[in-house]
């Protein structure tokens, strides 16, 4: 037979079949069907070699709040999220005997033939087991990094229509549901429910802060917020190791998707053998509301992958100098002509966690920008943080306020009721910037939930940490999250890294942005943070010197200190897109070091 048996995007799960069949069919009289238990028999593979062709994957649908309503039910679609929760194990009926033939329901929540009544233990049937994630689309992911949504609806309606005759004969089959983790007495009984919200999903109420009128997170991501647009998705992960996926970590899934807008959840219609694996977890999450999305293919997101139409280039020394001397100069702009804190901006920019030693994260730079009046904030607060939206994938703002410090939930909690990791504000996506802004902080007095999240905020941004708390115990789970604090005066309640005062010179930015400008300034920004480096021993006796030098002339100097100009001369160098720090680099480091301590004598 030349070609596929099925259409791998129309009918993923005949394909699944078609596999399985194949498998079965090779082993003659001697199938164990144990053998597949956590195993693949050729249905991945021919997934991955179909969709290592850039022209299949491209027709592959993405799946988020507009598309979900054009695309059909067990078609092959895209989502992209983060990990938000992880709700433990599912067992399932994988395969079964239906006379003399082996079936499979992989990949799938009903099966597509008739199921015989059996116990679990029958050598006809398998129960095997899959891992259930509870995926959001990023938090504070900017709206550039999204396709065309008048693209996205084109192709999933022409999909949609394509499909429409291939899967009628699909939705005549008859069905028997076989999940084993939804249970009525759970979703009749749990207390719980009543703290649910219609839609199925956790109240977030508890967790959202007005804006302040006057801020400049008015217009920013204030995280976590629920739109009309924002679908969440139940991945269902086949035979995978645990480690594959952590919490909060952001995924592109490829999968089958299965949604049921009229779905009911009547006590006859449950399967016998569900009742027996049960649990109460998911009748919070019905599938008219979460859709399921059965894994076939997953891969981990870095930034770059958010940029559609970003630069096809090496990151040669020569391009990345032309790129960055334009970048810099449209901060400069930004920042009404402050060269020195645009410098220290493009260093904040280009900053990350790239690895920890003890307690320290080795490689981040927060940044604490003073001297902003109420006046200077609503013009230079908003066109910085403007500038920063528009450059990087996924952006926050919170305004530390005594009114939001005392009310927002910042750290995640679990509710045992559910079963479910309830979001917080700092739940942050690897890679993620947050602006804090200070310069609405009035005097007032905290409260319990106050200075806790004081704590949190300040353990975020010394040790890159955020603290969950599982109300019976607290686990710190590691953060890579830039922090850009915009204050009157130096701030007391987060100590940056770096503090500079703003100094501008200039209200006028008549700068206009090519679209060709920001996308190469996105691919710089996303490609040169993650150059390798390293300090040759030459280079190495000399900064060893000048610490020593520097310790003589002022003992106030530190540890600390010494930390940060390293990190400094290692983001100087990746941002002339070099691997190895040069003698002129650490000087110009030297030299933005003198005049940012000459602003604050």
């Amino acid at each position: 037979m030349v070609g596929l048996a099925y259409d791998l995007l129309a009918n993923p799960q005949g394909a699944v079949r078609s596999t399985f069949e194949k498998a079965v069919a090779s082993s003659g009289l001697d199938f164990d069907p144990a053998s597949l238990d956590g195993e693949d028999w050729g249905a991945l593979d021919l997934f991955r070699h179909f969709l290592s062709d850039q022209t299949h994957l491209s027709q592959v649908p993405i799946l988020n709040g507009e598309t979900v309503k054009w695309v059909r039910p067990n078609t092959l679609v895209r989502f992209r999220g983060m990990i938000q929760d992880m709700l433990g194990n599912e067992f399932y009926v994988g395969a079964f005997k239906d006379g003399d033939v082996w079936r499979t329901n992989k990949f799938m929540d009903v099966s597509h033939f008739p199921m015989p009544m059996a116990s679990t233990s029958s050598p006809h049937m398998r129960v095997w087991e899959r891992r259930l994630l509870y995926c959001v689309p990023v938090p504070g992911r900017n709206s550039w990094t999204e396709p065309s949504s008048e693209l996205v609806v084109n192709r999933c309606v022409d999909c949609s229509s394509h499909q429409r005759e291939k899967r009628r004969r699909m939705d005549d089959e008859p069905v028997d549901h076989m999940d084993m983790l939804v249970s009525d007495e759970g979703f009749q009984g749990s207390p719980s429910t009543k703290k649910m919200k219609e839609d199925g999903q956790p109240s977030m109420s508890s967790q959202t802060t007005e804006p302040i009128n006057e801020g400049i997170c008015s217009h920013m991501s204030m995280v976590p917020s629920i739109d009309s647009d924002s679908l969440p998705c139940l991945v269902k992960i086949y035979d995978s190791p645990e480690s594959d996926l952590k919490l909060n970590d952001v995924f592109e899934f490829i999968g089958v998707l299965t949604f049921d807008s009229e779905v009911s959840m009547d006590k006859d219609d449950q399967d016998e053998l569900s009742n027996g694996f049960s649990e109460d977890v998911l009748v919070h999450l019905p599938p008219n509301k979460v859709p399921r999305l059965h894994c076939l293919i997953h891969r981990k997101l870095t930034v770059p992958d958010f940029l559609h139409s970003s630069p096809t280039m090496e990151p040669k020394p020569h391009v990345v100098k032309e790129i960055r001397e334009a970048l810099l100069r449209h901060l400069t702009a930004v920042l009404g002509d402050d060269s020195v804190a645009a410098h220290f901006m493009l260093l904040h920019l280009l900053s990350r966690v790239h690895t920890r030693v003890e307690n320290i994260a080795v490689g981040k730079l927060s940044l604490n920008l003073t001297g902003f009046s109420k006046e200077s904030v609503s013009l230079f607060g908003h066109r910085l943080s403007l500038a920063v939206k528009d450059l990087l994938p996924v952006t926050h703002c919170i305004p530390l306020t005594v009114e939001y410090l005392n009310s927002a939930s910042l750290a995640p909690i679990k509710d045992y009721e559910t079963n479910r990791l309830i979001t917080g504000v700092l739940q942050l996506a690897e890679g993620s910037h947050l602006i804090v802004d200070e310069t609405q902080l009035k005097a007032g007095t905290l409260n319990s939930v106050g200075v806790d999240n004081t704590r949190l905020l300040k353990n975020l941004m010394e040790l890159q940490k955020v603290e969950y708390d599982f109300k019976y115990y607290k686990m710190e789970m590691a953060a890579d999250v830039q922090l850009l604090i915009i204050s009157e005066g130096k701030s007391n309640i987060l100590p940056a890294d770096i503090v500079i005062p703003f100094q501008p010179t200039s209200v006028d930015s008549s700068e206009v942005r090519a679209a060709e400008a920001l996308e190469a300034w996105r691919w710089y920004l996303a490609t040169v943070k993650s150059l390798p480096h390293s300090i040759e021993s030459e280079m190495q006796k000399v900064v060893e010197n000048d610490l020593v030098e520097a310790r003589q002339s002022d003992r106030n100097i530190g540890s600390q200190d010494f930390n940060r100009w390293l990190t400094m001369g290692r983001l100087m160098s990746v941002s002339f897109g070099e691997n190895c720090l040069s003698l002129e680099h650490w000087q110009m480091v030297k030299e933005l070091e003198r005049l940012r301590r000459e602003r604050l004598k």
